[in-house]
């Protein structure tokens, strides 16, 4: 019980809500023990499967196939104490971090799409897994959540994320011969940036340039006309300039994971909205509130209790538990 209300709210709260509802006096301090003790006991556990994945000592998960199978990966802040951040730099040069990064994947199930071909979601069918931890790390425990979900047994596999690079560095590796997508929003996302800072404090212009990179090129899926229209993009802006080139760059560089036209006519999703949404609540709701300043230990026993709470595997842990 400590367990389930420390992974669902503040640890003061669950004590609340035991006293409420169970009439039990717990110390605001044994629901973090005991929900952090669990967790722990549950991140120690997955680690024993992500070394048996790396052995590649995984049995076929037996099953229907599945007709399609995605993979989404993102990365979200949590606040964290002093002595975490210790000699990391942050997002603006010369500052000190203030976050560690969590590294969140999931994995969902498709099987139709609506009357006008946009992708369904499975109901239910969404299972999440992260940490703080390297890529390297992460790489190898989404891909044994991958794995549990079915991956051998889809007949359409897809990756999306945004455009970080250790999203798509973790693809070819873990999920060779996945179809590669780009989040269409963040891609329509880095042309806005662009064209404010092309034509600052003047909304006409913006969606003048709005309306010919991003509805002709970039949403018709014409990169190589997109980068092209970049590069010949003149200012005498030397930031400005950088940000072109940057750019650019970013659009060449996944101009294969960018070709959505092509993707609608499989009825595939082309937003990774599913896996910013559980940014938002798998972590955000509980590990970013007002206040809150975690231990990267702690931090990672909640996020696995919690995932392992939301996926539906609570039980399993304790019949496994009661087994051993």
């Amino acid at each position: 019980m400590q367990a389930v209300v420390g992974q669902e709210a503040p640890f003061d709260h669950g004590r609340q809500q035991l006293k409420l509802l169970a009439d039990l006096e717990i110390t605001t301090k044994a629901v973090e023990r005991t929900a952090e003790a669990i967790g722990g006991s549950i991140a120690a556990h997955e680690q024993v499967e992500i070394q048996r994945a790396v052995q590649l000592d995984l049995p076929i998960v037996m099953g229907e196939p599945i007709p399609i199978l995605y993979v989404q990966m993102d990365g979200t802040g949590v606040p964290v104490v002093k002595k975490e951040i210790l000699g990391r730099k942050g997002k603006t040069d010369g500052q000190p971090a203030h976050t560690r990064e969590v590294k969140l994947g999931c994995v969902f199930t498709q099987t139709g799409w609506d009357e006008e071909g946009y992708a369904i979601r499975d109901p239910d069918s969404t299972t999440y897994t992260g940490a703080i931890e390297t890529a390297e790390e992460f790489g190898k425990r989404i891909y044994l959540e991958a794995w549990n979900r079915g991956w051998s047994r889809a007949a359409k596999k897809v990756v999306m994320g945004d455009g970080a690079e250790w999203i798509w560095n973790l693809a070819e590796p873990y999920f060779p011969g996945a179809i590669q997508i780009v989040d269409l929003f963040h891609a329509r996302q880095h042309l806005w940036d662009l064209a404010r800072r092309l034509h600052p404090n003047d909304q006409a212009s913006q969606e003048i340039w709005i309306k010919f990179h991003q509805r002709r090129l970039l949403d018709k899926g014409k990169i190589e006309k997109l980068v092209g229209a970049l590069r010949a993009t003149h200012t005498t802006n030397p930031e400005v300039a950088e940000k072109i080139r940057t750019e650019a760059d970013y659009f060449e560089r996944n101009a294969g994971r960018m070709r959505y036209p092509k993707f609608r006519r499989q009825h595939l999703f082309v937003g990774s909205g599913v896996i910013e949404a559980g940014c938002k609540t798998v972590i955000g709701s509980r590990l970013k509130q007002s206040g809150m300043f975690w231990t990267v230990r702690g931090a990672n026993a909640i996020i696995a209790l919690r995932c392992c709470h939301l996926n539906g595997r609570f039980e399993d842990y304790w019949e496994g538990r009661r087994a051993a």
